[in-house]
């Protein structure tokens, strides 16, 4: 009666939020490109910058903590 018990890594998980909100950050601030917001250095679009990083991020965290089933 032997049970396998696989530890799914949090940083897995850390790494599909960031991968989330970095995705939704950016489609933001892709549709906010054309008409920046009235605000002061609107014109660095520090959404697409913040939103491309999350999603860099992401990846890295997802693809490096990827549970694999090692038996």
């Amino acid at each position: 009666m032997s049970e396998d018990h696989h530890i799914i890594p949090i940083w897995f998980f850390v790494g599909f939020l960031l991968l989330v909100y970095g995705f939704l950050i950016l489609v933001s601030g892709l549709a906010e490109w054309s008409h920046p917001p009235n605000t002061v250095l609107a014109e660095l679009h520090a959404p697409v910058w913040w939103g491309g990083l999350l999603v860099v991020l992401g990846l890295i965290y997802c693809l490096k903590y990827y549970p694999r089933g090692e038996s």
